[in-house]
């Protein structure tokens, strides 16, 4: 199998790695799986705050879906839609972790690539990154499903701009548009990266997640992640961590928060 996805767990920061240096981290059907694995397990820890997404090295988030899975996997229209189910099944699984994603994009961020960055909730780019969307140069029909994580993060015009021109957008221009967060110098990007989850990491979990849950509600996913925004919601409001953060406020300190759901008993 080409290439593999490694994870490592530390100080409540994931970091997964796109490793297929030999196709500039393009992702192999193996590597779309392993993706969703990865979120499946995540999902079900209580030791991670932020999960970093990056590809291995300093040329390429991802190269896009790999190539020689065309010939196989995706040489017709049968395999291309099961292809598909596949990218769309891992995207959605970073969409759904239940805690905070970046996306940390050195060089090129292309096609595949580029709606894997778009499924996590940041990007920070360093300047010498690009992005591009290269179907329209392969006669490969897009999945539908993939266009909602492309607007939100590019916009109606950017993300035409992707598909009808198949041409590079640069990170200064994606910067302009929304389609990155934060902008940095190439020498500063993973520095700036770990920075930026170490803040997160320090905040609340819980109201992270039930923060993150109703912006999805509000971006359009279905009506059950509303349901499940006003659980998380009331859990925050009744844990320990609440209690904590105005105790820390009072005394002028930082606060020390650990993600416990039980409802604390009024002093």
């Amino acid at each position: 199998m080409a290439g593999t996805i490694s994870v490592s767990v530390e100080n409540s920061v994931a970091r997964l790695v796109l490793s297929n240096a030999e196709r500039r981290n393009a992702i192999s059907a193996g590597m779309w799986q392993q993706i969703a694995d990865f979120a499946k397990s995540a999902s079900q820890r209580g030791d991670i705050r932020i999960a970093i997404l990056r590809g291995e090295g300093e040329l390429a988030f991802s190269g896009g879906a790999d190539i020689s899975d065309f010939n196989g996997a995706r040489a017709d229209a049968s395999g291309a839609q099961s292809y598909d189910d596949l990218v769309e099944a891992a995207c959605a699984a970073v969409e759904a972790l239940p805690f905070p994603t970046l996306a940390l994009i050195r060089g090129a961020c292309v096609g595949a690539g580029a709606a894997l960055a778009a499924s996590c909730d940041l990007r920070l780019a360093a300047a010498d990154a690009f992005f591009a969307i290269p179907a329209a140069r392969l006669g490969l029909g897009y999945d539908p499903r993939g266009l909602p994580r492309l607007l939100r993060a590019y916009g109606s015009q950017g993300t035409r701009t992707l598909f009808f021109t198949a041409d590079r957008l640069s990170a200064q221009r994606a910067f302009e548009l929304g389609g990155v967060d934060f902008l940095t110098e190439a020498s500063e990007a993973e520095a700036a990266a770990e920075k930026l989850a170490k803040r997160i990491a320090e905040n609340a979990p819980l109201t992270l997640k039930a923060a993150k849950l109703a912006i999805r509600a509000a971006e359009g996913a279905p009506h059950a992640v509303l349901a499940e925004a006003r659980r998380a919601t009331a859990l925050a409001n009744s844990s320990e961590d609440y209690r904590e953060g105005r105790l820390a406020f009072a005394e002028k300190r930082a606060p020390r928060f650990t993600g416990v759901t039980r409802p604390h008993k009024p002093a």
